[in-house]
């Protein structure tokens, strides 16, 4: 019942306390439907549109992109207006700080991506939707009597994949959440883009190879799309670890520009970094030997998100009894297996999901998590480049859903990120 609620900034006669005491009921859901920039209130009609309201009662207004179908992004996201009651329980009301646009997302809402959200109309839609996003930086603002372990002004992330992050509110029970236990000296770019691609970096370099770390810096790592999300972590990783790294990339589109991202990584700590084309040609095995030293220091893992020809070179470097672990597949070229490094050298390939791998073990991705955030509050770990998407409470769907599709074009000077600038 909300039969004494007054709206913050609503004007006019018709939205007097007594003319709300006489209404019977409201839906919680009453702004859910109305067309973006309006609010359908079937007590009060004079609610000027352009700006977020919250009720007396504590009501929020949210606007979320969601899709009922798959396809492009510029063709099935769309934003969805709708308002949360205020928390009970352990329930958490939660502000979107910052959200970044992860090729797997694009992935889910084409609807290629092996995990895919459940479609559903909790959010008052009128078709059963899904909120796209899975990693995010939340901040609490408001709190349910029996939550124990957050409080207003805590910063969160996602426990698991697919609970819908591209979103400017939400409410979610707090045992879905990770606190981040200390904020301070971190934004929310670095908090927003921990659990996904460090953690793959982390993960990998851990759990796929028994490093003798009384050799350290006498053993190597090499990897493809070193300039990604993931190899961007590896490389700052494997450096604390003092494990030397071999990175490969894709050729710029001029020279100049080639060697300017090699000089990027090598600045995060690269220990090599060549192009494809370097990889593919005969001279590599003699510039693998050299690097390390005619084979003395080993490169004992390999890390593989394009597949294909790229793959199987990477492979070839690999020293008997060691893992190639693939976690992409850039060039949609399948990994080939020459039988000689199965039989000979006895190699082991791998793959790694980290969703699933994250959704087994919560408490190890929480506790990974608080590795990276430690070393990048030390100045250890880096921020990867971004490219700003602002989102205002004024900002249009297919303002949005254009920049999500600006994700998949060609080379990218960062990774796109959505960053929500709106009060409470």
């Amino acid at each position: 019942m909300l039969t004494r609620s007054v709206l913050r900034s609503a004007t006019g006669p018709s939205c007097t306390v007594a003319s709300l005491a006489s209404k019977a009921r409201i839906s919680p859901l009453w702004a859910s439907s109305a067309p973006q920039g309006q609010y359908k209130n079937p007590l009060c009609s004079a609610i000027p549109t352009g700006k977020r309201f919250v009720s007396a009662y504590g009501y929020t207004q949210s606007k979320a992109l969601v899709y009922s179908k798959y396809g492009e992004p510029k063709d099935v996201l769309r934003l969805h207006k709708h308002s949360i009651s205020p928390p009970h329980g352990t329930q958490v009301t939660l502000r979107l700080l910052a959200a970044p646009l992860n090729p797997a997302d694009v992935n889910q809402i084409q609807g290629v991506y092996p995990s895919k959200p459940p479609f559903q109309t909790a959010l008052g839609t009128e078709e059963p939707s899904a909120v796209a996003g899975n990693e995010g930086a939340f901040e609490v603002i408001a709190t349910g009597s029996n939550v124990k372990n957050l409080a207003k002004g805590d910063w969160v992330v996602m426990k698991q994949t697919g609970q819908g992050t591209w979103r400017t509110h939400a409410q979610m029970d707090e045992s879905q959440l990770i606190k981040i236990e200390n904020k301070d000296g971190l934004s929310p770019l670095q908090i927003s883009t921990v659990s996904v691609n460090p953690v793959t970096a982390y993960r990998m370099i851990k759990d796929f190879c028994d490093w003798d770390w009384m050799r350290a810096g006498e053993e190597w790592l090499i990897q493809n799309g070193a300039n990604s999300g993931v190899g961007r972590a590896a490389i700052q990783l494997a450096r604390e670890w003092g494990i030397k790294t071999l990175n490969v990339v894709r050729e710029r589109e001029t020279p100049e520009e080639t060697e300017a991202l090699k000089k990027e990584l090598y600045d995060l700590g690269a220990t090599a970094v060549v192009t494809e084309s370097e990889l593919l040609s005969g001279e590599f095995r003699n510039t693998v030997k050299e690097l390390t030293r005619q084979g003395k220091e080993p490169i004992r893992l390999a890390l593989n998100c394009v597949g294909g020809k790229s793959a199987t070179a990477l492979a070839k470097t690999l020293a008997p009894g060691s893992h190639l672990v693939t976690y992409g597949a850039m060039s949609k070229q399948p990994v080939a297996l020459p039988s000689g490094l199965l039989i000979f050298k006895d190699l082991v390939f791998n793959g790694f999901w980290v969703s699933r791998w994250g959704d087994k073990h919560p408490e190890l991705k929480e506790s990974t998590i608080k590795d990276v955030l430690e070393l990048t509050r030390l100045g250890k770990f880096k921020d990867i480049p971004v490219e700003y998407l602002k989102w205002t409470w004024d900002t249009e769907g297919s303002e949005l859903a254009a920049g999500v599709q600006e994700t998949l074009s060609g080379f990218r000077k960062g990774k796109g990120l959505l960053k929500y600038e709106g009060d409470e």
